[in-house]
């Protein structure tokens, strides 16, 4: 299964300045990647933070929410899934229904769990041309995680998108 962590950063390698923040900041760019790459994969998984600042279901994929306060009559079929599922669980279940792949989403929590827990096969970060200064850390509380640099490209005029495989 391939495990693809997306996320948009400042060049201080926050992703937010707040986190109830909308992800207005982020180029059009990094938007038109985030939505190929997880229509693409089909599963986007995130935490309830995270999905309460977007707000609803994104559609043509599966959007799963990461959360204590676990409510399943909020599902709905083949468009949203609310879960406790631990991160390796939700793995497992999710190729057991037939999925090859599926993008975190987010947020830092959310990151952290699945990068400690070793599932994380690849990184992609679109480093935006700016600096919060202080904020929300793409991720908190991990070992050292080995990153294979695979390739960088200028997606617009101010943003790069680097893609990484965990080792």
């Amino acid at each position: 299964m391939n495990v693809l962590l997306i996320a948009a950063i400042s060049v201080d390698g926050r992703i937010a300045k707040v986190s109830d923040q909308l992800a207005d900041w982020t180029s059009k760019e990094d938007k038109r990647f985030f939505v190929s790459k997880t229509k693409e994969s089909g599963v986007l998984i995130m935490g309830r933070k995270t999905y309460d600042t977007i707000g609803r279901p994104l559609p043509n994929r599966l959007n799963i929410v990461m959360t204590r306060d676990f409510d399943a009559s909020k599902n709905i079929e083949g468009l949203l899934e609310y879960t406790q599922k631990s991160p390796c669980e939700l793995i497992a279940d999710l190729q057991s229904r037939g999925y090859e792949s599926v993008v975190i989403g987010g947020g830092a929590s959310i990151y952290s769990t699945f990068l400690r827990e070793g599932l994380v096969t690849d990184l992609y970060l679109t480093v935006e041309s700016l600096l919060f200064g202080s904020g929300v850390s793409i991720v908190d509380d991990i070992d050292k995680i080995q990153l294979d640099l695979q390739s960088v490209e200028k997606i617009g005029e101010q943003s790069v998108l680097l893609h990484y495989k965990i080792l």
